[in-house]
């Protein structure tokens, strides 16, 4: 009987075309064949070191490996859909290179523990970059808020001003959150780096295999100390998953007040042109478009962390084809995150901030009030009294378009005589952020207290 399949020695008949075609991955696993062959090199040097495979069938595999790894680098390499995977198409190019010896490679593994230690090299790899962009995007936010400590914006709560704060201390929002999210890639590394190779299909090998001397090859830290958790679970890639959809949270609404801060009735910011698109209809449109693209792209990340969570939410143990299903959802966060990190530090670099335009919003939108309540509670008022006299003096305001700082001494000399002329001081917006010394607040010792810290975590 001729056996087409690898794997189809007790297979009477072939599946037809259509139905090879739906189960093969090779569509998309080929993008782990560089860690597929550095997982193989691992396992037959070890198969080497073990005396498993005899010195000369394992620097023959060990040349033939390193040939395809240059022709795979040279893009010489081409993929076949009957050969179903990444795992199974390198070994018949293998088999092409040497000859039937390649057939040795597989000795003492699965394609089970392989596709597990590909992913976990793969994401492995990709998790330094995602770390080192996100640090870039922590060192832009610096270099912008420590230019703009005492740039005075509105401050918001429900959309609705609030009290005025320093723009340096907005953005060293962000910055908070983005560390927030470098910690969680930091920790994910933990859980990635971990050897499944040599656990098998699910429950190890009667071969003398070291699994410790091929994680040491692939640079693990630790191996997985049950064969069966080794290949049955993914979630290493789930919570990397969490964390690329937490980072595109936080991104997607900074993105949200970039879009909101441009337009005309905002008019805080500009982004330079080339992180903006005109019209094909309306000559004057400056479009936010990159700021919209990675607001829209978050959605596809929260459907890769939400597609994988059900596909492995019924799985017996261990290894099932459903989790063939788990490396795209990786392949496409990874190509999302990335470009959107580089394009969002790139846009807000360049990003012209209007300063004035950003004060002159805070005169006239009774942001203030806080500072007026504080100031008569200052004065011996019970600050529930004092909250009550500003609330009738901001409607009184908004009746005859009169704003706090514009109200008459003698007014305010009516409530309480002890109010002096000093109160049209704490009134303004640039004194009212630079008296908020406390712990965190936006007081512009604060702000520049906060850009110290984040300058010396960053030079760790």
């Amino acid at each position: 009987m001729a056996i087409k399949k690898m794997w189809g020695g007790r297979f009477e008949a072939a599946g037809a075309q259509w139905v090879d075609e739906f189960g093969a991955s090779i569509g998309f696993d080929q993008l782990m064949a560089y860690e597929d062959l550095e997982g193989s090199l691992a396992h037959v040097k070890m198969l080497k070191h073990t005396q498993i495979l005899s010195a000369k069938e394992a620097d023959q595999i060990i040349a033939g490996l390193e040939t395809l790894q240059q022709k795979l680098a040279a893009g010489e390499l081409e993929f076949s859909v009957a050969n179903e995977d990444i795992h199974m198409n390198m070994e018949v190019l293998l088999t092409e290179e040497i000859g039937p010896v390649a057939g040795k490679l597989h000795t003492a593994r699965s394609r089970n523990d392989q596709v597990a230690t590909d992913l976990h090299l793969y994401l492995k790899y990709r998790l330094e970059t995602v770390i080192s962009e996100l640090k870039h995007l922590q060192e832009v936010i610096v270099a912008k808020a420590s230019a703009n400590v005492e740039t005075i914006m509105p401050g918001y709560t429900h959309l609705q001003h609030a009290q005025p704060i320093s723009y340096g201390h907005y953005l060293m929002a962000y910055y908070q959150m983005f560390k927030r999210d470098l910690e969680r890639f930091e920790f994910n590394k933990l859980h990635t780096d971990i050897s499944p190779l040599g656990a098998a299909a699910l429950a190890g090998t009667t071969f003398p295999i070291d699994r410790h001397f091929s994680a040491k090859e692939l640079g693990f830290s630790a191996v997985y100390e049950n064969s069966l958790d080794a290949v049955s679970d993914r979630d290493f890639v789930l919570e990397f998953l969490s964390n690329a959809s937490i980072l595109m949270m936080h991104l997607s609404r900074f993105c949200e007040e970039i879009i909101s801060w441009c337009s005309y009735e905002f008019g805080y910011l500009e982004l330079a042109d080339q992180y903006a698109t005109g019209s094909s209809i309306m000559p004057q449109k400056k479009n936010p478009d990159m700021a919209e693209l990675i607001r829209g792209k978050s959605g596809r990340v929260f459907g890769d962390l939400m597609g994988l969570l059900t596909t492995m939410k019924g799985l017996p143990l261990a290894y099932n084809k459903d989790m063939q299903e788990d490396k795209e959802g990786v392949f496409d966060a990874v190509k999302t995150i990335i470009p959107s990190l580089k394009v969002f530090s790139g846009m807000l670099a360049t990003a012209k901030v209007n300063k004035e335009k950003m004060l002159a919003a805070t005169e006239n939108d009774f942001s203030n009030a806080t500072e007026l309540a504080d100031y008569l509670a200052t004065k011996g008022i019970p600050f529930r009294q004092a909250h009550a006299i500003v609330g009738q003096l901001v409607l009184e305001g908004l009746k005859t378009n009169t704003s706090l700082q514009a109200i008459p001494l003698a007014r305010y000399q009516e409530i309480d005589p002890k109010i002096g002329v000093d109160v049209y001081e704490d009134l303004k917006a640039y004194v009212a952020v630079k008296r908020r010394h406390s712990y965190g607040g936006t007081g512009f010792d604060q702000v520049k207290r906060q850009i110290d810290l984040a300058k010396q975590d960053l030079a760790k």
